[in-house]
């Protein structure tokens, strides 16, 4: 399939593939004359770039996963990627937990205060 059919499939932009082309997450793309050639492989390859980017996966995160040669995924360095994001999550979670909780008595102490006004 050529770009356009990819773009479609893979609910990316051809502009976008290319990037990932030029960054080799995409592995090797054959090619026809001027024209890139692509298989269903590659079809996988951008919907798993794009969902690690809509769950704030940088580019440069996933690259050694799916990028290269390789004609599958690195699956256990992805689970581990994945297993690192969810850690740093709980500990924003913890974090964001406490800040609301110094909020709550900064918001108890102004609302007593407003009561002795």
């Amino acid at each position: 399939m050529y770009i356009g059919e990819l773009a479609k499939r893979a609910g990316a932009t051809p502009k976008a593939i290319r990037l990932y082309e030029a960054m080799g997450l995409l592995g090797r793309v054959a090619r026809l004359g001027a024209y890139r050639v692509y298989n269903d492989k590659h079809v996988t390859q951008m919907r798993l770039i794009k969902q690690a980017q809509a769950m704030g996966f940088k580019l440069a995160e996933v690259a050694p996963s799916v990028g290269g040669q390789r004609t599958e995924p690195d699956w256990t360095a992805m689970a581990a990627l994945v297993e690192r994001r969810r850690d740093d999550i709980a500990r924003e979670i913890l974090r964001l937990q406490a800040l609301d909780a110094q909020l709550q008595e900064v918001n108890i102490e102004i609302r007593a205060c407003a009561e002795i006004a």
